[in-house]
């Protein structure tokens, strides 16, 4: 019976250590429902396929333990496509495909990264590389900049 205990509590630690082990990404409109039910920002990687730099921000920074734990906890996380006009969705009451919703929040250059509070009404973006301390020291001062001073 111990045993069968012990083991049940080391599955439970594994997968709780397995949940954090990479960033829980949605679809845009997944992350604006989550949000009705507990408020908290979006963030969204926007990216292009033959972007070289988002690769790396992919292999190198969105897989750094601290970026992940950060983005988890603070964020949902979306990916958005830029140059995507296949997959459609609604928000704020508009159709949108991933290309369009790039367009309607003025992304013109990859990687960008864009924050959204969580009234979905005000976005900032942080665009370009960067490595995981530069990412998170980015972000949060977007957010103080953009964000705090509303409040």
């Amino acid at each position: 019976m111990k045993y069968l205990l012990l083991l049940g509590l080391v599955s439970l630690l594994s997968f709780g250590a397995k949940a954090q082990d990479q960033i829980e990404w949605m679809k845009f409109e997944e992350a604006v429902a989550a949000n009705t039910q507990n408020p908290k920002m979006l963030i969204i990687d926007v990216y292009t396929d033959w972007c070289g730099w988002c690769k790396k921000m992919d292999k190198e920074t969105f897989t750094d333990p601290e970026v992940i734990a950060y983005i988890n906890k603070s964020f949902y996380a979306v990916k958005l496509n830029a140059e995507d006009t296949k997959r459609s969705f609604e928000f704020m009451g508009k159709t949108y495909n991933e290309a369009q919703m790039a367009a309607a929040m003025r992304v013109n250059s990859y990687p960008n990264f864009v924050v959204i509070e969580p009234k979905l009404q005000n976005i900032a973006q942080l665009p370009g590389y960067r490595q995981p301390d530069e990412f998170i020291d980015g972000v949060n001062d977007l957010i103080d900049k953009a964000f705090k001073q509303r409040k």
